[in-house]
């Protein structure tokens, strides 16, 4: 029998490891426990719950999994502690063996989390695992986060049937599948209601979006652009060989779209993109980044990058180079290959070492920098409508432009989740953001 004062006076901390979409994830956990009177700690209190949704992407991710664990015993010593998400899914007799974790749980049984907590705090034996198998995992769970004032993220894709060599996720999270048009429209009048302005669409592979329910992202965005409220909808990561010219020509004339792209590459030697099953090569590539800035010559584009993958030799890792240089790009997340257990990139005979992975790492970090800075430098002097955020220190604070313009100015509370229309000044390395000057009151925007 289940003891229904388990969740009486309980008190739970969320930790999320990884994507947008997981960020998503937790906050809807964190509002089916708060349903059942199970509160948000505050800062300086103890928790009696605590949720890791974790990320398995590479190996630093799990060792981040399993120091963030060791971390809550010492903050939150009695808690009753659920791992979920990725690396429970991939790994959960791993995770489980980690000293202080009471309860692991897939991907699938995520959603259902609150029946698990019942089911293990009411029986004092418990138990340690609920794990699915990835070919069961196969239902869409609506997720948003509502954490912030500012922005939200709105998952409307799940999981992935590519199978890219070096990539567990299709094993993680199943395959591809997607909500409902009318559902996720629904979620988004909602958001805009409860005061939210920026939307970010997420997923695992959000180009895919339309494979369960027979029809396109585009019709997504078509729908989500008559969201009144809504001032700002961004795209996160997209595939370059989803990203169609529908999508581009749509994004340029949109209401509410920003024109700010993420677009994986992860390598620019086509001989590398064909060791890793991606399904677009450099020049597809190239002719995605001219399409947007035909279109949309102030646009954002930030593309992921791995370096170091099994086949990845010198001379791959000098076209990547050079044919990152010759894109007109804004930023580049770069990532540093790990060998995942189960992926068919360790068939692959030429292995990196760990120095040349660094070395790679750091040139493309010192690249993007100069990217960034040169897309900076371009926006100076330029006319913006920034969207400001909270503060994080409580004398500066933050706000994007809609092409993702980083600007900061002194902390005003009357700022926050307002539109203020400005001119974009210089970079400041420091902040990681550029100056502003405001524009008159009567050309602000108020909202």
């Amino acid at each position: 029998m289940i003891d229904s004062q388990v969740f009486e006076n309980k008190k739970a901390a969320y930790y999320t490891l990884g994507c947008k979409l997981n960020y998503a994830e937790t906050s809807t956990i964190g509002q089916q426990l708060a349903s059942e009177g199970i509160h948000k700690v505050e800062a300086g209190e103890i928790a009696d719950i605590c949720i890791v949704n974790t990320c398995s992407v590479t190996d630093v991710a799990d060792k981040k999994c399993r120091y963030l664990i060791r971390k809550i015993q010492k903050d939150h010593p009695k808690a009753f502690v659920v791992v979920t998400g990725c690396y429970a899914q991939l790994k959960p007799q791993e995770v489980a063996s980690i000293e202080g974790v009471d309860l692991v749980l897939g991907t699938n049984q995520k959603i259902d989390i609150l029946l698990h907590l019942r089911l293990s705090l009411s029986d004092k034996q418990g138990y340690k695992l609920a794990i699915s198998p990835v070919k069961d995992i196969c239902d869409f769970t609506h997720s948003c986060s509502q954490d912030y004032r500012t922005r939200s993220f709105l998952k409307v894709q799940d999981g992935c049937d590519y199978y890219c060599t070096y990539c567990t996720i299709p094993f993680a999270r199943g395959r591809s599948r997607n909500g409902k048009i009318e559902d996720l429209v629904a979620k988004a009048v909602e958001v805009a209601a409860s005061g939210v302005k920026e939307i970010v669409l997420t997923g695992v592979n959000i180009g895919d979006f339309g494979r369960s329910t027979d029809n396109k992202l585009i019709d997504l965005l078509i729908a989500l652009d008559e969201v009144d409220g809504i001032e700002r909808f961004r795209i996160s990561s997209i595939e370059p060989n989803l990203l169609t010219d529908e999508i581009l020509n749509f994004v340029a004339q949109s209401k509410r779209f920003a024109p700010h792209f993420h677009i994986p590459l992860q390598s620019g030697s086509d001989s590398v993109l064909t060791l890793m099953r991606r399904k677009y090569d450099t020049a597809l590539f190239a002719s995605k980044v001219y399409k947007i800035k035909e279109l949309m010559p102030e646009a954002f584009i930030g593309v992921d990058v791995i370096v170091g993958v099994r086949g990845e030799t010198e001379e791959y890792f000098e076209q990547t180079c050079s044919f990152i240089e010759s894109l007109q790009i804004s930023q580049l997340h770069v990532f540093t290959y790990s060998e995942r257990e189960g992926t068919q990139a360790l068939k692959i005979e030429h292995v990196v070492d760990v120095k040349s992975k660094q070395k790679r790492s750091k040139r493309l970090a010192i690249l993007s920098e100069k990217k960034l800075l040169a897309f900076y430098n371009s926006q100076e002097g330029r006319e913006k409508t920034i969207l400001f955020e909270h503060s994080s220190d409580g004398e500066l604070m933050f706000g994007f432009s809609d092409n993702y313009v980083k600007v900061y100015c002194p902390y005003d509370e009357s700022f926050v989740n307002s539109l203020k229309r400005c001119v974009v000044g210089t970079y400041d390395s420091s902040v990681s953001a550029v100056s502003m000057i405001l524009l008159p009151r009567k050309e602000e925007i108020e909202l």
